[in-house]
């Protein structure tokens, strides 16, 4: 009698015990904020209460999230909807560059502080299904030679990209944000705007404040309280911003000095894939919904004075399979001046055909020997090579060492054509192997 009333004690304990755990995961749901959705609104960012395409300390918050809480961003592509399925090189040339990078947000992130550090995890990224890859006249890294514009539009899933403008190659799903950050300070936006003015004035490539389709219209438009201050979001600088790393991919935590109370996170300029150097000056670009978390690290801005990020194994994920990869040394002809050289002391660097030390030169050689690889043995013209070179080939220091010749290599993965190992011009690429 007394075992069997030891059993029911036992039996009752324990369906008290499944009650009360079932009862405390409920309450812990309740009490499990919704996540802050910043959904868009219209089609374009100027329709978009929760979009803007400056950077200004004063842009207020468009919706407050707390530490660990979920929030969504709905984000528009990099060229604020200018193209769509069935675009044409056309397109590409009235495209109005004044709306580039439309940001999603800001948003306040309660408790952070000037001076704090706010530690961003991509948790997903989900793919609008159109997506396109541009060469825009005067743009890119081989501008000089790529005058002409051109698009590859791309349907896209969460498996891979196709384009019948370059039907040879399906490219892998590898997302991530092209821009995210943090709003400057008034300090920030001072130092930001002296020294892009001071590069400006010697003939560097540096965009000035341009009130021209500028949002928030207040404060940065043609009529906005402080128009000539509002600056660019094409750069990356110290509050982040259009950093292109595709390593900041899902699962990754960015970390962002906060230069303001709040921080006021944005997020936009989402790539589908990108190859490192994103060299045309497009990746696959896409709207895009980012899911993300935060934490707050306080008083960590004295030591992340610019934007950082932390992973495990997710990397491992980006190295190809296969891959045939090209380098290149910091040598060019006697005579010519490289164009981001022109605003330089130009009697000094025109007659050399070795420029020391050089890795823009170098990578620049390495990216026009990979074209040539492209247009010889996997038949594509020389547009759509560059186009592939900069969805998919990785520009990669070598050395920094070996003076006056610093060495880079453009690495790209054979998995991405039809027919990865084959060759019509004699270069033989073994799958699963370097050459």
């Amino acid at each position: 009698m007394k075992k069997r009333n030891w059993q029911l004690g036992r039996g009752l304990g324990l369906a008290l015990a499944v009650i009360l755990v079932l009862v405390g995961a409920a309450a812990v749901r309740s009490q499990t904020p919704e996540p802050v959705v910043l959904a868009r609104t219209g089609e374009f960012c100027i329709d978009d209460a929760a979009c803007f395409n400056r950077y200004h300390p004063d842009i207020p918050p468009a919706a407050t999230a707390a530490p660990g809480q979920t929030i969504v961003f709905g984000t528009r592509d990099a060229f604020d909807s200018a193209f769509g399925p069935g675009s044409t090189p056309e397109d590409v040339v009235a495209a109005d560059l004044s709306l580039v990078h439309p940001m999603t947000g800001p948003v306040y992130i309660d408790g952070a502080k000037r001076g704090d550090v706010v530690a961003v995890t991509v948790q997903d990224v989900e793919p609008d299904p159109y997506g396109y890859t541009v060469i825009a006249p005067g743009f890119g890294f081989l501008r000089d030679l790529f005058p002409d514009p051109y698009i590859a539009n791309w349907s896209l899933d969460r498996t891979a990209a196709v384009s019948a403008e370059i039907p040879q190659v399906k490219i892998p799903f590898a997302p991530f944000t092209g821009s995210m950050g943090v709003l400057p300070g008034e300090p920030e936006l001072e130092t930001f705007l002296a020294r892009e003015t001071q590069l400006g004035e010697v003939g560097g490539i540096a965009l000035a404040p341009e009130p021209t389709g500028a949002l928030p219209a207040d404060i940065c438009g043609p009529e906005g309280s402080d128009k000539a201050r509002c600056i660019r979001t094409i750069p990356p600088r110290e509050n982040g911003g259009n950093m292109d790393v595709k390593q900041m991919q899902v699962g990754t935590t960015i970390l962002f000095p906060c230069f303001i109370d709040g921080c006021g996170l944005f997020v936009g300029d989402v790539h589908y894939a990108q190859g490192d150097g994103e060299v045309s000056g497009t990746a696959i670009e896409m709207g895009a919904t980012v899911t993300v978390t935060t934490a707050i690290r306080e008083g960590l801005g004295t030591q992340v004075k610019a934007p950082q990020f932390e992973g495990g194994d997710q990397l491992k994920a980006l190295a190809p399979e296969s891959f045939y990869a090209t380098t290149g040394i910091p040598i060019k002809q006697a005579g010519e001046i490289p164009p981001y050289h022109t605003y330089l002391n130009s009697e000094v660097i025109e007659p050399l055909s070795n420029l020391s030390e050089d890795l823009t030169l170098a990578a620049r050689n390495a990216l026009i020997d990979m074209v040539d690889y492209l247009v010889a043995n996997h038949g594509l013209t020389r547009e759509q090579a560059y186009v592939v070179a900069s969805v998919a080939a990785d520009l990669r220091i070598g050395q920094l060492v070996d003076v006056p010749n610093y060495l880079v290599s453009a690495v790209l993965p054979l998995t991405i054509f039809d027919e990865p190992a084959a060759s019509r011009s004699g270069v033989e690429v073994a799958a699963g192997a370097a050459p």
